[in-house]
């Protein structure tokens, strides 16, 4: 029975889990935390690791596609983890049961670490409006909560990146608790590498 619960949330629609979140809100952690408790992520391995996310991005180029109404790999997704940013949350089908794991983090790290990534990139960030950005990111983050809220078929843990690094233990137990699947907690709270909380410093340094 454990195992169904797994694949059928309801016994009726097949049940997805989704890590989703704005960019650089730790989606990529929480994914390898799934892989290593012993969700197997749904990934192509296109976009390789790099500076700016050095243990991988777990990311499928096909989610980006759902827009445009590319959404027939879901069928199979089941018993696997997907990322999906929060901007695509509302093109996933009805026909399903998403469990998600939604990131958040406090907005001065988030849009340190983009200028980071932009800089990186060899792109110019000083043309981002940290103060615009903000604002923008905050409006479209209670959006998608009320959203999420309204969704029959999801439903919704909310994970602070900043308390997953501080207790990793106490977030791979209510991970663990949420999914229901009897996942390897001691190996999650072994991926966790505080070391790659260096946006943050670097953000508080700058107030």
């Amino acid at each position: 029975m454990g195992f169904l619960r797994k694949l059928f949330g309801t016994g009726k629609k097949e049940t997805i889990v989704i890590v989703s979140g704005l960019p650089r809100s730790g989606t990529s952690m929480m994914m390898k935390m799934l892989e290593a408790g012993g969700i197997p992520p749904l990934t192509d391995e296109i976009r390789e690791a790099d500076k700016d996310n050095p243990k991988g991005y777990y990311e499928f180029e096909r989610v980006k596609q759902m827009d445009k109404g590319d959404v027939e790999w879901l069928s199979q997704a089941g018993g696997q983890a997907v990322k999906v940013i929060s901007a695509l949350l509302q093109h996933l089908p009805e026909e399903y049961e998403y469990k998600v794991i939604f990131m958040e983090r406090h907005m001065p790290e988030i849009l340190a670490s983009q200028r980071k990534m932009l800089v990186h990139r060899g792109e110019d960030a000083d043309e981002m409006d940290d103060q615009q950005m903000a604002t923008l990111f905050q409006k479209h983050v209670q959006k998608i909560r009320q959203w999420l809220d309204e969704q029959e078929n999801f439903s919704t843990l909310h994970v602070h990146y900043s308390n997953a690094l501080a207790d990793p233990l106490t977030t791979a137990r209510q991970v663990d608790h949420f999914l229901d699947w009897d996942l390897d907690v001691e190996k999650m709270v072994g991926v966790v590498d505080p070391d790659l909380y260096r946006n943050r410093r670097e953000a508080l340094r700058k107030q």
